[in-house]
């Protein structure tokens, strides 16, 4: 919480500083949510993907400034917490193709879960996104990480509910091998993996 408090003073001072100013500073309307609050309506969206009229009343502020505060929110989010270790190297093929090489020698947890989402208008899309097995229009998201959750390897969202688990995590694995850690630039991509090398070869 600390750590997306100063994020959101750090957003607000350089949206102040890039304002044409009318009124006085500190002047205007106030937020009417405070901070843990607005944390809450951002987190509550992602889980549950309500309209943002029904977010609003359910957080007593009207569905434009629900919609404002989980955006910026969003933004956020995405800037303090740390991205999936595939996502860390993603722009880096070198450095990707190495970390696949490496996970490919470990067990990792692969869980993926369906969430309903509103009928499409459109027939084609419909047949698309209909899950026979949930009997619903779902999208499949699936994430894969460390033993014990210690870490998030990768995350996919947003795919069609049809769409089998295995194809979902054949996209990203390669038989590979461990030998090129060095090579890795990241070093917290290393101290990962080099946890997980250590936790294997306690085990053996």
């Amino acid at each position: 919480m600390d750590s997306a408090k100063k994020c959101h003073e750090e957003e607000q001072q350089k949206r102040e500083q890039s304002k044409i100013r009318i009124h006085r500073r500190g002047g205007g309307r106030k937020e009417i949510l405070s901070i843990p609050e607005q944390v809450c309506l951002c987190l509550f969206y992602l889980r549950q993907i309500p309209t943002f009229e029904v977010l609003g009343i359910s957080f007593g502020i009207s569905k434009t400034e629900a919609n404002d505060t989980f955006h910026n929110w969003r933004k956020i989010f995405r800037k303090i917490l740390p991205a999936s270790l595939l996502e860390q190297v993603g722009n880096k093929e070198g450095d990707l193709m190495i970390v696949q090489e490496i996970l490919t020698s470990f067990k990792l947890i692969v869980d993926s879960l369906e969430q309903p989402i509103d009928r499409p208008s459109d027939n084609e899309e419909q047949k698309k996104i209909f899950s026979g097995k949930k009997k619903q229009h779902t999208r499949k998201s699936q994430v894969v990480s460390l033993p014990e959750g210690k870490d998030i390897i990768d995350i996919k969202v947003g795919f069609p509910g049809p769409t089998a688990d295995i194809n979902l995590f054949r996209n990203k694995f390669y038989l590979m091998n461990s030998k090129h850690l060095n090579e890795i630039k990241d070093t917290k991509v290393v101290k990962i993996l080099q946890l997980l090398i250590r936790e294997k070869g306690n085990k053996n």
